[in-house]
């Protein structure tokens, strides 16, 4: 995701006229209103897409289970087995497990976004019939929904990894196995186009629970995926989610959509909001808010081997090796684009990544790696991929389907160049 400051025109691509919604006030009992993201699922594509796939049912199915909840914790029990039934399904389908459920093509990421919304929209308006629901109670079970259907809860490591420094034997019988841990994003801009897909999600559900083989040996590979909303991040969901495993893995990697028909490995990322609307159509212009703002760096920096990424033959896409930044120099008032770094002093404006929330999980993420004093030995950074493109005749969001050949095409060979971006930086680490 990239910011209105994104590099090769992508501000065309991805900016539309989005205005944050209007506050309302807090509606009464059965008159809960679902948010702006939720009210997306009623249209045609989301519709589509979740019939084709099978995912059609999810909400309904936890409806139903919700109106024999008789206590608070069993209906807690209940959101999170079917949040990570959500999950496990999603990465099962994608990994070519069980039945597709339709004739949507199983590398897909948007079954599990629509339907994960459909979930929230029935906990946002359900009425329990045997106890009172408190909207503090309420929200903690919308939370938990999150957290179990992005994989957050499921993060699995076999003891062993060379990060603990044990000698256990990997799959290949030679080296005790890596862990990588990636991360991927919703589908976002959904007011433009309501039908897009994320391939970092897509790629987050393909590799989840995968073995790639290095050159240096076995390498398992964990993933969870991250809304589009301002406000999560700020409430900490990235850092929840990461700070148990970084300091137990080999490497890691934020992963977003970027720009058009290119990768980048991102050297810098800025403690910036540039204010362009998420998901809920909502802005925020400001410094990235984190605990303790008063050791807050302006930038962070990737310590993934760029060079040897870059320098790799991992897919069909060029990779560069982004070292742009937008800074209001030391002394200075207006941003000045810099096309080799950050110079000392300066206030970020946009990291390589912009100053959209890619920007922030890889600033989040590398700051955390940071403050945990990993700099040193832990490969982290940010990788961005090709914006994912529908067929050249399938460009109109009002009458296009809601997939083509060349969309599944280009997603499935981003998804491996993404695998094979994994394989040269964990053998170069």
């Amino acid at each position: 995701m990239l910011s209105r400051l994104g590099a090769l025109g992508v501000v065309a691509l991805l900016a539309g006229p989005l205005v944050p919604a209007p506050a309302s006030a807090a509606p009464a009992p059965g008159e809960r209103a679902a948010t702006v993201e939720e009210r997306r699922l009623d249209r045609a594509a989301p519709q589509e897409i979740l019939r084709r796939s099978g995912f059609d049912s999810v909400a309904p199915e936890l409806a139903r289970a919700l109106d024999k909840a008789r206590s608070y914790d069993q209906a807690r029990r209940l959101v999170v087995r079917e949040g990570r039934e959500l999950w496990r399904r999603a990465v099962d389908r994608a990994q070519g497990r069980g039945p597709a459920g339709g004739d949507l093509s199983r590398d897909d990421d948007r079954p599990l976004y629509w339907a994960r919304l459909g979930m929230a929209r029935e906990l946002r308006q359900w009425e329990p019939k045997r106890f009172s629901l408190g909207e503090e109670r309420r929200a903690r079970l919308i939370a938990a929904l999150e957290r179990t259907s992005r994989g957050q809860d499921a993060v699995r490591f076999a003891k062993g990894s060379r990060a603990q420094g044990h000698t256990a034997q990997g799959q290949a019988g030679k080296h005790p196995a890596k862990r990588i841990l990636v991360t991927g994003f919703d589908p976002f801009t959904l007011d433009r186009d309501v039908r897009i897909s994320n391939p970092s999600g897509a790629t987050a559900l393909a590799l989840d629970g995968t073995t790639i083989q290095t050159a240096d040996g076995p390498a398992r590979v964990e993933a969870v995926t991250f809304p589009v909303r301002w406000q999560d991040f700020t409430d900490g969901a990235v850092e929840r989610a990461l700070r148990p495993h970084l300091s137990r893995v080999d490497l890691f990697t934020t992963i977003s959509q970027g720009r058009v028909g290119r990768f980048d490995i991102e050297r810098t990322n800025g403690a910036w909001r540039g204010g362009f609307p998420d998901n809920d159509n909502v802005s925020r212009t400001e410094t990235v808010p984190v605990s303790d703002p008063a050791s807050q760096p302006q930038w962070t920096s990737t310590t993934l081997p760029y060079k040897e990424i870059a320098d790799a033959a991992t897919g069909r896409f060029p990779v560069y090796d982004n070292t742009s930044v937008t800074e209001i120099p030391a002394g200075g008032t207006e941003p000045v684009v810099r096309p080799d770094g950050p110079t000392e002093g300066s206030r970020a404006r946009a990291g390589g990544g912009g100053d959209y929330l890619s920007n922030e999980i890889a600033y989040r993420a590398t700051l955390l790696r940071d403050r945990l004093g990993l700099h040193d030995r832990l490969p982290g950074g940010h990788v961005h991929t090709p914006v994912l493109r529908f067929g050249a005749g399938n460009t109109d969001p009002a009458t296009g389907a809601v997939t083509d050949p060349e969309f599944v095409r280009n997603r499935l060979d981003i998804i491996a160049q993404v695998r094979g971006i994994l394989r040269v930086a964990a053998s170069e680490s």
